[in-house]
């Protein structure tokens, strides 16, 4: 018979995301005991805001790959919403809250443009958004005319600058500011808190698992398929919007060649958090986790002194050890 704690052990393994969670945090430990000033605020706050568009588009990604989708326009989706935002604010005179809105639809579109190539026709996904995605890079290009713009309204900014909980204290206590949390990073957490309580607990969303699982038995069961699909594809084209907006309005500038590589980074972090190329598997817990996981190698090859170009191999080997072990996972 089993006690409590071997209860618990067994439980605790059931849970994907703690496997991710312990490698997080063993790396973590392993660099503070190499460098104790890895663990800061600086730091913490660095990773926060380079991985806060990639766990924006892997809340997206994660809903699709457990669909059983694919999308690998999402960094040059991101790129083109950006740019018609730019265009539209600076060289038109827009108001700043129509262009975002213009750039949100505009993820909205290509994304619902993936869905029924996927859905109506039966194209692969992989095929099919990898068009997309070179058809929006060249558009982000033609778009912009090869050209960057920057110098936008502040309230734009504000979405990509502004601070949640700053606190001004009067000049008689020497009138300090208190810095709270930058908008991008609240706005990815709420993102990835409110896909991970849907994906678990909506009825809507959780059909995704059985698409994922078996597309035909699905549809026998009365799921409807092609309805899911077109959703999926087109919450992950505006997600991706949404991360190149925010990205815009924290560098107050917007260029053609932004998020070039971005998907195989998301995918990865998906991937690395659990989900499956299969389908039917995976967590947006678990995927944030592989979002920070990767996001740590940045700093963690600063502290180390080694070169930058020791990011993509680094991440590139995560990548195949991860599907090696899906793989190695899936064998009966």
């Amino acid at each position: 018979m089993k006690t409590a704690s071997a209860r618990l052990f067994a439980r605790l393994r059931r849970v994907g995301e703690l496997r991710i969670l312990l490698v997080v945090v063993v790396f973590w430990l392993v660099m503070w005991l190499y460098n104790p000033a890895f663990i800061s605020a600086p730091t913490i706050n660095t990773v926060l805001l380079y991985l806060f568009g990639y766990a924006i588009m892997a809340c997206g990604m994660t809903i699709l790959l457990v669909s059983g989708g694919f999308d690998l326009s999402v960094g040059s989706v991101s790129a083109l919403a950006a740019i018609v935002a730019a265009v539209l604010m600076k060289d038109s005179g827009a108001p700043w809250p129509l262009a975002v809105l213009a750039g949100l639809g505009i993820g909205a579109a290509a994304g619902l443009l993936n869905g029924l190539i996927v859905a109506k026709l039966d194209i692969n996904p992989f095929i099919t958004t990898l068009g997309t995605m070179l058809l929006a890079r060249g558009l982000t290009y033609i778009v912009s005319g090869g050209r960057g713009r920057s110098g936008f309204d502040e309230h734009f900014c504000w979405l990509g600058q502004g601070l949640v909980g700053t606190v001004q204290w009067p000049a008689w206590l020497g009138g300090a500011k208190w810095s709270g949390v930058q908008m991008p990073i609240v706005v990815s957490l709420a993102l990835v808190c409110g896909a991970d309580l849907l994906l678990r607990k909506s009825r809507f969303f959780r059909q995704n698992y059985y698409l994922g699982g078996n597309e035909q038995a699905a549809w026998l069961s009365g799921i409807e398929v092609n309805r899911i699909k077109l959703f999926n594809y087109a919450l992950s084209g505006t997600l991706a919007a949404l991360a190149g907006l925010l990205f815009s309005a924290r560098l107050d500038s917007a260029i053609p060649n932004a998020g070039d590589g971005d998907e195989l980074k998301v995918i990865t972090a998906v991937i690395v958090g659990g989900a499956s190329l299969n389908g039917g598997k995976g967590t947006v817990l678990g995927s944030f986790l592989g979002c920070l996981l990767l996001a740590t190698i940045r700093p963690a090859i600063s502290f180390l002194g080694i070169g930058d170009h020791w990011e993509k191999a680094v991440v590139g080997l995560i990548l195949l050890v991860a599907v090696l072990l899906d793989r190695i996972g899936r064998k009966p």
